[in-house]
């Protein structure tokens, strides 16, 4: 039941505050502050946050249906609520001091500040190990210098937790994760890059030149990088796979709607069989992936190792919405390569789902590791 008021009451929100303006974001690539600030109000940047630290305490599965219908209407702003709260505001709370819960994880939940969490750089992406920026330990505090790209809410970030290496001997076994706000000196944000989907997120290069932070600032001990980054983006899986299944139910729903509505030979084109063959294998393939995200969440949330079940989930989830969007735009014909239909949209904004937080292959890389892993 309370799954389910969830649901509702987020479909609600998302059709009449983001509903109307979807298209237009996209096309204008502009983040929407004023939606922005009252998903703060809301908790929607706290989602799994204790409510000690201003959050709504929600369990994964609620989770992951906030991000599924947030993202069936907005998958650009259903990005930027998982990646805050999957990959910066769960590993600070997870490998967090008190200090680091109490000074960083309030403005976080209130959505005050939007969070990242960045490894990718221009020789560093599915090798995590092939970071450059370095972070050097001198005079009571961290100077860190690196370029991070492709970070998402980049252009908003007000926190950011950097990925860097510690020990330039031994870079892939001494990486750390250093917390760093947008207003330290030496900080700066490059330009919003011109994507061809989820354009309403503003992604950019973040630049760290002399940028000096306290040891304070330190996020779990020195050397650990390597596992909160494993840790964290088995969170941040679950978020992408939510969001994919999103808009992959928005181009079956669109699919549906038209195919109802288009004529052809005097008739609607859902009477044809080869249409309601796309459909009944979109409906199949949409619940077999919710059915696998489900199962992730409810592992994570009963404490159980739940890695290979994430990869599977955004592998899955993220191929099903590329392969539902395009039979999507299919049916709709003509109609759905031009930008008057939403498929169009769905179509650009599905495809990066199998790339970011892992590409599809590196998800299989994990899953066969952990087939392989069994006892005969």
């Amino acid at each position: 039941m309370k799954h389910k008021v969830i649901r509702k009451t987020t479909r609600e929100f998302a059709e009449a505050e983001l509903g109307s303006i979807a298209a237009e974001i996209d096309r204008e690539a502009r983040f929407p502050v004023e939606v922005i600030e009252k998903m703060g109000k809301l908790n929607y940047f706290g989602l799994q946050v204790p409510p000690e630290y201003g959050g709504a305490g929600l369990d994964t599965i609620s989770y992951a249906i906030v991000i599924e219908e947030l993202s069936r209407v907005c998958a650009a702003i259903g990005l930027c609520v998982t990646v805050h709260n999957s990959v910066c505001v769960y590993p600070l709370y997870v490998f967090g001091t008190k200090e680091q819960k109490e000074k960083f994880i309030p403005p976080l939940a209130r959505g005050e500040k939007i969070g990242a969490f960045c490894i990718t750089e221009a020789n560093a992406g599915s090798d995590a190990g092939g970071v450059e920026t370095n972070a050097v330990e001198e005079n009571g505090g961290y100077t860190i210098n690196g370029t991070k790209i492709f970070v998402t809410n980049g252009g908003v970030c007000g926190t950011a937790l950097i990925f860097a290496v510690t020990d330039p001997d031994n870079p892939r076994r001494a990486a750390s994760v250093f917390i760093v706000e947008n207003d330290t000196p030496g900080y700066s944000v490059g330009e919003i890059e011109d994507l061809c989907g989820m354009r309403a997120n503003p992604v950019s290069s973040l630049f760290m030149e002399d940028c000096r932070v306290p040891l304070g600032n330190l996020l779990g001990k020195r050397g650990d990088g390597l596992k909160i980054g494993l840790k964290t983006l088995d969170t941040g899986r679950l978020g992408i796979a939510a969001q994919a299944l999103g808009i992959a139910q928005a181009s079956f729903e669109a699919a549906v709607k038209y195919s109802k509505e288009r004529q052809q030979f005097r008739k609607p084109i859902s009477s044809f069989q080869t249409i309601q063959n796309y459909l009944a294998d979109m409906a199949t393939q949409i619940d077999a992936a919710r059915l696998l995200l489900y199962r992730a969440c409810a592992y994570k949330d009963s404490g159980m190792p739940y890695s290979a079940e994430a990869a599977m989930a955004k592998l899955y989830c993220s191929a099903t919405a590329t392969k539902v969007a395009n039979t999507a735009v299919q049916i709709h014909g003509g109609y759905g390569y031009s930008k008057e239909y939403d498929v169009e949209r769905y179509n650009r904004d599905a495809k990066v789902t199998e790339i970011y937080e892992g590409t599809s292959e590196v998800q299989r890389m994990v899953i066969a590791r952990s087939v392989l892993a069994r006892p005969s």
